[in-house]
């Protein structure tokens, strides 16, 4: 978000993908994109394999053209695909930084060593290639890939490859998104609106529209709310998610060893944005276990008793307490 090139926001688009279901490790772990931070600063982050272990052959092409198709979405899959038209003009590379592989850019490390794996959103055991079209219809607006397609081949040996030495149930330093401390109030809007005025309307546009590059074919500077961007299923539109993301990320140029807002101006300038209007998808069948939903989930109902305002905004500690209590008292 923020003054971030190529990238930002598409939310989740692809989580990782496999081949196969066989082959995949299972694993039963809601949050696995999510890991904690290292407890020292020597502690190493994953690092991406080296191209020159792409294997030859057909594998390696598909391996070649998956990267393609995470850094340049749209150019095939978008308004204006060359392939196919199922999404909505941003890149997936515009969530999943660096073509998934910024340490805490939302990537794709952990994916192929913890799918399938049980997920409370569909209550139910996912394949990575079902969570890369949750992406695509959440995340991107738009429409599922065909599991068998080349293209979902393509994702999934692309990502499988990004995973390459990674252990069997392993999440390795830098996977996925940063986990933010909570706030012991709840996040701000207008605070985040001077915010987003300061240090994100350049790229994003007083409007949050984004920035569609000289060919109309895809988003320089993607969109942060609006029609073309996520809708309210994709997973950066939980607040915790985003402002997690935004903070190791966003302005461009900004890291997790260099970021370049604060927790607190992390948690506002997420929530202006997540307070603006976007695309709206049916959750009817989301959760269907309410007792799962995650805290930052903000549409009812809801079994702790809290208002869809705070679940949306916070403060989360409550709710996290409330929880905790809860939990206790059924054993």
């Amino acid at each position: 978000m923020i003054k971030a090139v190529p990238y930002v926001l598409g939310i989740l688009l692809l989580l990782g993908i496999l081949l196969s279901v066989n082959d995949m490790p299972q694993v039963s772990e809601e949050n696995a994109a999510v890991t904690a931070q290292p407890t020292t600063p020597e502690t190493p982050l994953w690092k991406t394999p080296d191209v020159a272990t792409i294997p030859s052959g057909e594998e390696g092409e598909l391996v070649k053209y998956g990267k393609e198709l995470i850094q340049f979405t749209s150019a095939y899959l978008g308004p204006k695909g060359t392939v196919m038209h199922i999404s909505n003009g941003m890149n997936c590379q515009n969530c999943h930084l660096d073509a998934g592989t910024k340490p805490w850019g939302n990537n794709y490390f952990a994916v192929y060593s913890t799918y399938p794996k049980f997920r409370e959103r569909s209550g139910a055991i996912e394949t990575i290639p079902k969570r890369v079209n949750d992406c695509f219809e959440r995340s991107l607006n738009g429409t599922a890939l065909d599991t068998t397609g080349k293209e979902m081949r393509a994702i999934v040996a692309y990502i499988k490859w990004l995973g390459t030495g990674v252990t069997h149930g392993e999440k390795p330093a830098g996977s996925g998104i940063w986990e933010l401390p909570f706030l012991d109030r709840a996040a701000n809007p207008k605070n985040g609106a001077l915010i987003y005025e300061q240090k994100c309307q350049s790229c994003h546009q007083a409007d949050g529209a984004g920035i569609l590059n000289a060919e109309k074919t895809a988003y320089t500077f993607p969109p942060l709310w609006g029609k073309n961007s996520y809708n309210n299923g994709a997973g950066l539109f939980r607040l915790s998610r985003f402002a997690g993301y935004v903070k190791t990320n966003m302005p461009l140029g900004a890291s997790h060893d260099a970021p370049q807002l604060t927790d607190e101006e992390a948690w506002d300038v997420a929530a202006y944005v997540n307070s603006k209007e976007r695309p709206q998808k049916d959750l009817s069948k989301d959760w269907p276990n309410i007792s799962g939903k995650p805290i930052d989930h903000p549409f009812g109902p809801f079994a702790d008793g809290f208002s869809a305002q705070q679940h949306k905004y916070g403060p989360f500690s409550p709710i996290k307490e409330k929880r905790e209590s809860m939990k206790k008292n059924k054993k």
